[in-house]
């Protein structure tokens, strides 16, 4: 799904595909820190739950960063923004919020006091 459309080049732009890779590819990048989300999203431990929150923010970041350089305007043109572009960004934050509030069952820990 193309993210940006340049107009100057006749060229969209994806997360896998920019000019001569002037961009990079953010796109696999982001697909590593999404299978690794999910992967610890499933384990049912804490440490696993608290290092999602991690790589979710991390991958926000990352979101964040790319939006910026693949939406900014250069040599006064203004890349044309697509629905991908936005997407990432709006799945980057729904990832964030689905780790922040995990669904785990924590085991009461008997108390070791003794009533009088």
């Amino acid at each position: 799904m193309p993210w940006t459309y340049h107009e100057d080049l006749k060229e969209a732009f994806t997360g896998y595909y920019s000019h001569e890779n002037f961009y990079g590819k953010p796109g696999r990048f982001l697909t590593i820190i999404a299978v690794i989300a999910f992967a610890l999203m499933y384990l049912p431990k804490i440490w696993a739950k608290r290092t999602n929150l991690f790589v979710c923010a991390l991958g926000v970041g990352y979101a964040i960063k790319s939006y910026i350089l693949f939406t900014s305007c250069y040599n006064a043109y203004c890349p044309e923004k697509k629905a991908g572009i936005y997407l990432m960004l709006v799945a980057s934050v729904v990832m964030l919020v689905a780790s922040a509030f995990p669904d785990l069952k924590l085991k009461d820990k008997k108390s070791t006091e003794k009533l009088v």
